[in-house]
């Protein structure tokens, strides 16, 4: 399945993409479930999956949707990597890390698939990093390597603004100015994806590749990586943990490239599908 929150008509609701349309599934599951992530956490995907097989009409054209971030809380928890590809190690300068390096990004920094994303006005240094991102399922602490890949509810594609000025003296800043990310379009379900390594990820700016790596060259196993963030703080259902970008971004370029305003930013993950923005000035 492919699983969405979007809004409509000034709504937001939940559901799944199909190729007829999306499918509400907040109507039908009503006050059992009130979005993505009590859909997680009430275990509740299967059952949702029936409903999506069983449906032969959709709801709602995928005209009418405005995509939000797949989970738009504003209590979710990101937790991104860096350098997390041996390209982009090799190009920043950070080879041969013993632990993963993790920064936080923070609810207001995402918008969703075909919204615009705000090229910040104290800066013109806005650079692109095109990411797989997971999203977990089932709540766990100490999550055991064996078990980590259970815990996982699917994928989606994140698109890691970063002020390149401000992340020099704070990764914190740099990486959370309002709008500046970006999350979605869906979440695939982990059915769906046999291998997570023969995912391929390629960002393109205005239609010109920038990045383009195989997920088998990301540097930290999927399931050592749940593993390790469990052991700091408890997993919940709709956290996000971003993976990390591929060698390519903006800044190590010679010469450096930088969005700008009118740009239009495109991160496809192989089979997950394409988050397109556009860049717009504050």
């Amino acid at each position: 399945m492919k699983l969405a929150t979007v809004e409509i008509n000034g709504q937001a609701h939940f559901g799944a993409i199909t190729a007829q349309g999306f499918i509400d599934l907040g109507e039908r599951l009503g006050a059992r479930c009130k979005d993505l992530v009590e859909l997680l956490s009430r275990d509740l995907l299967q059952e949702a999956s029936q409903i999506v097989a069983n449906t032969t009409q959709a709801d709602h054209p995928l005209a009418n949707l405005k995509f939000l971030p797949v989970n738009p809380r504003l209590d979710m928890r990101m937790f991104a990597l860096g350098w997390a590809y041996k390209a982009h190690q090799l190009e920043a300068g950070k080879e041969d890390l013993l632990h993963p390096n993790m920064f936080s990004k923070h609810p207001q920094s995402l918008v969703g698939h075909d919204q615009p994303i705000v090229l910040p006005r104290v800066s013109d240094r806005f650079d692109f990093e095109g990411e797989v991102a997971l999203m977990i399922g089932k709540a766990g602490r100490h999550i055991a390597v064996k078990d980590a890949m259970s815990h996982i509810a699917g994928y989606s594609i994140v698109m890691d603004g970063s002020l390149r000025d401000y992340q020099k003296h704070s990764v914190t800043a740099g990486k959370n100015f309002d709008a500046s990310s970006s999350f979605g379009p869906w979440l695939v379900t982990r059915d769906e994806i046999a291998d997570p390594k023969s995912m391929v990820l390629t960002t393109r700016l205005n239609g010109e590749v920038m990045q383009h790596s195989g997920f088998d060259l990301m540097a930290w196993d999927l399931a050592e990586l749940v593993h390790y963030i469990s052991g700091i703080c408890r997993l919940e259902p709709g956290d996000v943990i971003a993976t990390g970008t591929p060698g390519g971004v903006g800044h190590r370029r010679d010469p450096q490239i930088f969005m700008k305003a009118g740009d239009v930013l495109e991160v496809e993950v192989t089979p997950l599908g394409i988050l397109r923005n556009q860049v717009v000035a504050e």
